[in-house]
């Protein structure tokens, strides 16, 4: 800043007079290196007592010392600034390379590099649009990280028996959370006081969002099963602490539900999309943690009222069916007297059913018995059978051997050619044949005999096995005839008269 002087004046803080030792007839003053540097530092200081500057920070540094160092630079310059360690209680704000900035403070020189600096005391963000910015990358950052998620967002418990606050202590937020929660349903209230804003304002938030939520249960203080995070209206500048990037990732780990109240209505910080809930005012906050208990105490009325409505229309329903099902049930002593009736036929009915079929049975029994031909008459046939058979064995068996011996003697002693042992052989199988034959039943049938038979195919060889109205099986030559017995025995030489 430069400033005219009237003619003659010297600027404010220059020495004035002649210095010892200077050469006679000279004008322009002498002066030290230290001189001069002192009376630089005092005309800026005068004339620049405090100021407002604009400008993005660049270089930040913090030194070991506590002091910080970095620069304020625009599109056309660049000046050096430093905040003194006292100075950070009162900074504002966290410093970093990159964000503009107002710093207010106070020009000054170090004079042993012969610069000069900006003494800041105090650095606000450089207008809305450059805090705006600012949350706005934050916010998507945190958002690519999944922070915001609704997949995180918890349910908040129906009513809780301890509800944490983390506010400022002497606020009227904590009143109006207080008196709502009186109003609606008084519930147990832990209030972790901090800061709302100011240097080391979101530290001290997260640090008490982290503690609240680092309470066991079932210890002393309970642990909160609801949480409000909340603050006044106020400026951008004012709510910074909570688009803080520590608080934001405070609220979102926490595990116990959590209600952001920061602000106004139409005010909107980072910890409201990282919170479960979110109020547009203190009393809203506390009016989602506790429900109104004369609500709770309507509602229940309402539904004892609706479960009676439903057990009177479920009682009366099931009288109404029960009635229907008595009138459509039978008179029970007229079933009981109709089935008892029904015994007593049925009594009757067997007590003579009984002895007739016994008498059918029986009846059955005899005719099969006098069908069933005699084990004697069948003893004989078989006899008889036997006898023939084995009469007819012994009489061919030995006319056999004969021949056959004869043949072989024959066979021995002739040394006859093959034709005439051939001949000898057929002349034999004829006479064979022709024996054969002539004991054959079949011939004596052709004879004019016949053969007598059961009705089972079994021979009567005696008039002692027939007996009246047996059925009779005659087999001649050419086929067979049934008879019937029409007595026994009527002579002795054994005639039957069929």
């Amino acid at each position: 800043m430069d400033e005219a002087l009237p003619p003659g004046a010297a600027p404010a803080g220059t020495p004035t007079g002649t210095p010892a030792g200077a050469p006679a007839g000279v004008n322009v003053p002498e002066f030290s290196v230290t001189e001069i540097a002192g009376a630089i530092k005092r005309t800026l200081e005068g004339a620049f007592g405090r100021v407002r500057v604009r400008g993005e920070i660049s270089g930040y540094k913090r030194h070991a010392s506590g002091h910080a160092y970095f620069s304020l630079k625009d599109e056309g310059a660049k000046i050096d600034a430093v905040i003194w360690r006292s100075g950070f209680g009162r900074i504002g704000l966290a410093p970093e390379d990159g964000i503009e900035v107002i710093a207010t403070g106070r020009l000054s020189t170090y004079a042993d590099r012969s610069t000069y600096q900006l003494v800041v005391e105090r650095l606000e963000y450089a207008g809305a649009g450059a805090l705006l910015a600012r949350i706005e990358a934050l916010r998507a950052r945190l958002l690519a990280e999944g922070l915001f998620a609704p997949e995180r967002k918890r349910t908040l418990p129906l009513l809780p028996e301890t509800i944490g606050v983390v506010t400022s202590e002497g606020g009227a937020v904590l009143h109006d959370i207080r008196t709502t929660l009186a109003r609606r349903f008084p519930r147990r209230l832990l209030v972790w006081p901090v800061p709302v804003q100011g240097e080391g304002a979101a530290a001290r938030i997260a640090a008490a969002i982290a503690g609240f939520d680092s309470i066991a249960h079932g210890g002393e203080p309970p642990r909160p099963d609801v949480l409000i995070v909340a603050r006044g209206g106020g400026s951008l500048e004012d709510l910074m602490a909570f688009n803080d990037e520590a608080v934001v990732r405070a609220a979102a780990a926490c595990r116990i539900p959590l209600i952001s109240a920061v602000g106004h209505e139409t005010d909107t910080t980072l910890i409201d999309f990282a919170a479960d809930r979110r109020a547009p005012t203190p009393t809203a906050a506390a009016e989602m943690a506790a429900p109104a208990r004369t609500d709770l105490l309507a509602d229940l009325e309402q539904t004892a009222a609706r479960l009676a409505g439903a057990l009177q229309s479920q009682t009366q329903a099931a009288l109404l069916r029960l009635r229907a099902a008595e009138a459509r049930m039978p008179d029970l002593p007229g079933v009981l007297a109709a089935a008892r009736q029904r015994l007593d036929d049925r009594e009757e009915r067997l007590r003579l059913s009984l002895p007739n079929l016994l008498a059918a049975r029986r009846g059955a029994l005899t005719n099969a018995a006098m069908r069933l031909p005699s084990p004697l008459s069948l003893t004989q046939a078989a006899r008889q059978t036997l006898v023939h058979a084995t009469h007819r064995a012994a009489t061919a068996l030995p006319s056999l051997l004969a021949l056959r011996r004869a043949g072989l003697n024959a066979v021995r002693l002739s040394a006859a050619p093959l034709h005439a042992l051939l001949a000898a052989d057929r002349n034999r199988l004829a006479v064979m044949g022709a024996t054969l034959e002539s004991v054959s039943p079949e011939a004596v049938l052709a004879r004019g005999y016949a053969v007598v038979l059961t009705e089972t195919a079994t021979p009567i060889t005696s008039a002692a096995g027939v007996r009246p109205g047996m059925a009779l099986r005659l087999r001649f030559a050419d086929g067979e005839a049934r008879a019937t017995a029409n007595g026994g025995r009527s002579d002795r030489q054994g005639r039957l008269d069929l």
